[in-house]
């Protein structure tokens, strides 16, 4: 009788998803450090160099239609988003991406205003970009890195391990997106925003690492499992 009451306690344990702290997580971590080094040391001396005045040139010069689709997509670098995010997180009871989703707002402050802006000074294309279009952004200021593609690529790197398949990759087509939309509409140069995406997928893996992400198969015996006689067999309910 007390096997048989065993067995049952077991049927009925919750299920608990084991959480891991992925190896994927340090190398993006480790990657985006090195992409935002990279820029940051072409972008030192506050010059733009003349292939990177090719790039911004092709892409700000792209047809004036397209304004209005480029300056709603770069809405997903505004600092409000992960907390948006957060609380989708919360009503969907995924607590460490929330946590992790919040945790970011302080973090790309830091790096962004702290660290990054401290090292690098550049103007904007307003004030280094000859014949600059600027469309509804300040003609003036620091320009080194994107805070939006810092935004965008922290929360991609969040967001991917909660989907699944191809889904994985549309945060991060979205993130690109962004970027490309800033250096449209004048606000930065190439490398602004380069940078400002190594940065995110820094904080994005070093988050990642620090809150963990579900694994992929739950702990404990979930609720629907089949019920078994005393030999073993399975037993349809």
């Amino acid at each position: 009788m007390r096997g048989g009451g065993d067995e049952q306690a077991r049927r009925t344990e919750p299920v608990r998803r084991r959480v891991e702290r992925p190896l994927w997580a340090l190398w993006t971590a480790l990657g985006g450090l090195l992409l935002a080094v990279a820029c940051g040391l072409v972008a030192a001396d506050g010059r733009v160099p003349s292939w990177e005045r090719e790039v911004f040139r092709a892409i700000n010069g792209l047809p004036d239609w397209l304004y209005r689709p480029m300056w709603l997509v770069q809405l997903l670098g505004l600092l409000g988003v992960p907390v948006i995010v957060a609380v989708v997180a919360l009503v969907w009871r995924k607590w460490r991406l929330a946590l992790a989703l919040l945790l970011l707002v302080p973090l790309k402050l830091f790096a962004e205003r702290q660290v990054m802006k401290q090292l690098v000074e550049r103007g904007r294309p307003g004030q280094t970009e000859p014949g600059a279009v600027l469309r509804d952004v300040p003609p003036a200021g620091l320009s080194f890195p994107s805070g939006h593609a810092i935004v965008v690529f922290a929360v991609a790197v969040l967001v991917a391990p909660y989907l699944r398949g191809w889904w994985r990759a549309v945060p991060f087509a979205l993130a690109a997106m962004a970027c490309v939309s800033r250096v449209y509409l004048g606000a930065h140069n190439p490398l602004d925003v380069v940078a400002g995406a190594g940065a995110g997928l820094l904080l994005g893996g070093l988050l990642t690492l620090l809150v963990g992400v579900p694994a992929g198969r739950p702990t404990g015996r979930h609720r629907g499992s089949p019920a078994r006689t005393a030999d073993g067999r399975a037993v349809e309910r």
